[in-house]
């Protein structure tokens, strides 16, 4: 009897250690240096900046040729998830695609057709469309059977200003936040992204660049509540640059 308790509980062990390594792990980018992100090696064209914000070093780019890539896809295999980045907008064109999840073409090797913003490689966007002196948010995914942005243009958000945004997938529906607050949810019958790679700055084929700066991305492999997500430092909150 001692020997089958010893046994059984040996057995839960290994098997608790076996699904750990086995599930995926919430993973962290910090735009706090040029040379890697997230633990991966970049390609960095143009002149994007390191500058200092109250939570530390951030990245700013000025717009074109101004880009970061890097060549992981986090949310790749993922059936779950959340995407989170903490970003400040300071104007410049209408469309700016300033985060940009690819999956590779396994018969071409690209993450994106060369030009233009419709493709059919499966991938993730944030986006901003600037107004005037305000803006607001477009989180966008595509893949081989679903095709959906969350862009709700009544909901407008000052320049110049820290934030923090969120896309998520609870395995029913699809959800944008700005800070923390609900823009829009919508059913989606998403299927999980391959891997490819990641460009910051600008899309993937290098259109829409973005003018502004970014602090952190976080990607979690299951849908967060608000009160779970990224949150912006009291200095940041109160629009300090």
């Amino acid at each position: 009897m001692k020997n089958l308790a010893r046994f059984l509980l040996t057995f839960c062990f290994v098997t608790a250690g076996a699904l750990a390594q086995d599930a995926p792990a919430q993973s962290v980018w910090r735009f706090d240096r040029l040379n890697a992100i997230g633990g991966f090696p970049t390609i960095v064209e143009g002149n994007p900046k390191l500058i200092d914000t109250p939570a530390g070093k951030a990245l700013e780019f000025h717009g074109a040729p101004d880009a970061v890539f890097v060549e992981n896809h986090p949310l790749a295999g993922w059936t779950n998830f959340t995407f989170e980045a903490v970003f400040r907008p300071d104007g410049g064109p209408e469309q700016q695609r300033w985060f940009h999840l690819a999956t590779i073409d396994p018969k071409t090797g690209q993450a994106s057709l060369p030009t233009g913003t419709s493709d059919p490689n499966p991938r993730f966007t944030f986006e901003i469309r600037v107004v005037g002196e305000q803006w607001y948010l477009d989180a966008f995914t595509h893949g081989d059977s679903y095709n959906q942005g969350l862009i709700f243009k009544d909901k407008l958000h000052p320049l110049g200003k820290w934030y923090s945004v969120a896309q998520s997938y609870d395995g029913k529906m699809y959800r944008s936040y700005v800070n923390g607050v609900l823009e829009g949810e919508v059913p989606l019958a998403y299927t999980p992204q391959g891997p490819g790679r990641a460009s910051i700055g600008t899309r993937i084929n290098r259109v829409d660049y973005f003018h502004g700066a970014v602090l952190e991305a976080r990607f979690t492999p299951r849908a967060l509540t608000p009160e779970q997500f990224l949150r912006l430092p009291a200095a940041m909150r109160s629009g300090a640059p």
